[in-house]
Formats: C-alpha cells, sequence, structure tokens
C-alpha cells in the first residue's frame, strides 16, 4: 500500500518491479487488499482490456485497537498488525543508518530523529496530533522533485 500512496496508481507489474516481488505475490495480496476496500481498480487508466490499474480507496487509512475493543479475535490481529507495523517502520530508520556514508553526506544533517517528553491531558494530545498532522499534510502535498522521504511519530503516555 505504501507504493501506492507514494507513487499513486499502479499495475500489478508496476508494482512487482517497483518492490522487487513477484507479479502473482503481488496480485495475490491487491485482491486480499481489494476484498478488504482498501484499494479499488481504476479502469479510467487502462490503455485496452487486458490492463488493471489499482488505486488506494483512501490514502489516509486511520485505525486504532480500541476499534476492537468487543471483538477478542480482532482485538488479537489489530495488536499483531500494530506490532507489525511498528517493526517496519523502525527498520526504515534502521536501513537508512546503514547506509553506506557517500549516500548519507549528500543529505548532510537533514535527517533527524527526536523525542521529547510532554506533559499533556488526552485532550492536550488529541489537539497535538491534529496540529501536527496538519504540518504534514501541508508537506505532504507538495511535490519538489525530491526523494521520498519517510516520516512517522508515535506519542503514547509513557514513564522514563
Amino acid at each position: 500500500m505504501d507504493v501506492l500512496k507514494v507513487d499513486g496508481a499502479a499495475t500489478v507489474s508496476m508494482l512487482a518491479e517497483r518492490t522487487g516481488q513477484a507479479v502473482a505475490n503481488v496480485s495475490f495480496h491487491l485482491k486480499v487488499l481489494a476484498g478488504c476496500d482498501l484499494i479499488a481498480e481504476a479502469p479510467e487508466l487502462a490503455r485496452d482490456r487486458r490492463e488493471r490499474w489499482w488505486r488506494l480507496v483512501d490514502p489516509a487509512v486511520r485505525w486504532s485497537t480500541a476499534d476492537f475493543d468487543d471483538d477478542p479475535a480482532g482485538q488479537a490481529v489489530a495488536s499483531a498488525a500494530l506490532s507489525l507495523n511498528l517493526d517496519r517502520q523502525v527498520s526504515l530508520v534502521r536501513e537508512w543508518h546503514a547506509v553506506r556514508e557517500s549516500r548519507k553526506e549528500a543529505w548532510g544533517e537533514a535527517p533527524f530523529s527526536t523525542d521529547k517528553w510532554l506533559r499533556l491531558t488526552p485532550d492536550e494530545l488529541a489537539v497535538f496530533e491534529r496540529e501536527l498532522l496538519d504540518l504534514i499534510d501541508r508537506w505532504a502535498g507538495r511535490d519538489s522533485g525530491g526523494e521520498t522521504v519517510f516520516f512517522f511519530a508515535h506519542a503514547v503516555p509513557a514513564q522514563p
């Protein structure tokens, strides 16, 4: 789904090439995503009847484990998905830190990480989230021709 978020609608073969996956594997996963109404065909992009394009139904997919509070099985699946997603996010950061120095030199000091302990109420955290998402949306809505940059953030109650 990330490739569709970043690059927009694509065919199975385009996605297979972009991800390094087999066409059959990509096709299978697209059918699963379509079955969950996360993606949909984009027939208006096809040049002929054989070509099938896919696009995200909504690029801003958002869910919470709380959405499954009344379903223990759903809660278990949601928790596992959350954990896998966090692992993937952290792995993208680790991959950056493992790249060659020459690649890092091109970016200089621009890539960053930060953390901050805040004292917030649940309502204040919700306002903080909205403000941060507005800022991210302003930057996401532009295309300067630069490289794709991955940004992620988590704000959770915790103790130092």
